[in-house]
């Protein structure tokens, strides 16, 4: 009799799993198909339940405005529920909200705490942004080694910004000890998934022979693939660097970086002549 039991009460606890799976489905579908009010409407009801992706998506709405009018409270309101209960996404969404100060009074102590929870959980983003409080000593003591350590493992996992700043402290010696071998490597990695300061930078280390050997060619190339995205400071730099080569290595360096835009940056990597580690800052 025992053993019916169990079974049936494992069977309607089955069904209603799935039945709950469905409504959520049914609200993403809606959200992704940009039916924002309905999305709303399904989301509601599981986050009132406790569902935890609803309550993080229902705040992210509220957020942005989406189905409903703009709610900076409203988002905050649901992020604490969602990041109560673990989730690293709305850990990292109310340590913003924290940071900010949107929703609630600005506290970087709070900001903190929520970063390091999803950072905790392997959230790059989190880790990014914990990284910058450690370095500008917001909410916690100024601390580069600390900083340079959520940097990396944030860029470790692919993020481009947190490649780029391991590169900075790297060429900058803050942090660890100065390194422009290191600094070259990381900002090839950001530059090549279109980071236009990586790129800038990169392109400053092959002009200037920093921890690669001195190279006008790829110096041309990413001082060009930064100024594309607008940046003033890299077409100043890319038309410099133009003034000091041959026509066939301008006409090569343009070759290359027509090519690396229609490959989408992939191949553009090239293999750099490291020269050891130069201690000069930039």
């Amino acid at each position: 009799m025992k053993k019916v039991i169990i079974e049936l009460l494992t069977a309607i606890m089955l069904t209603a799993n799935t039945a709950y799976a469905d409504k959520f489905n049914d609200a993403v579908n809606s959200y992704e198909s940009g039916k924002y009010k309905q999305a709303i409407r399904l989301f509601k009801p599981l986050a009132l339940n406790g569902n935890v992706s609803a309550q993080f998506n229902l705040g992210l709405m509220y957020e942005k405005g989406q189905g409903v009018l703009q709610d900076y409270v409203e988002a905050v309101k649901w992020y604490k529920l969602a990041a109560a209960q673990g989730d690293a996404n709305a850990q990292f969404s109310l340590g913003v909200s924290y940071e900010n100060g949107q929703g609630l009074v600005q506290d970087y102590i709070e900001a903190v705490k929520w970063y390091k929870l999803a950072a905790a959980q392997g959230d790059a983003k989190a880790q990014i942004n914990l990284g910058i409080m450690y370095g500008k000593g917001q909410g916690v003591v100024q601390d580069d080694v600390q900083a340079v350590k959520w940097y990396k493992l944030a860029a470790e996992q692919g993020d481009a910004k947190a490649q780029f700043n391991l590169g900075l402290m790297y060429a900058k010696g803050q942090g660890v000890v100065q390194d422009d071998v290191e600094a070259v490597k990381w900002y090839m990695l950001a530059a090549a998934q279109e980071n236009a300061a990586a790129q800038y930078n990169l392109g400053l280390m092959y002009y200037k022979g920093r921890g690669v050997a001195q190279d006008y060619i790829q110096a041309y190339l990413w001082s060009n693939l930064a100024a594309m995205s607008g940046d003033k400071d890299s077409v100043i730099n890319r038309d410099n660097i133009a003034k000091l080569m041959t026509k066939q290595q301008l006409a090569e360096a343009q070759k290359l970086a027509r090519e690396c835009l229609a490959r989408k940056y992939k191949g553009c990597q090239t293999k750099p002549k490291l020269t050891g580690t130069i201690r000069i800052m930039i």
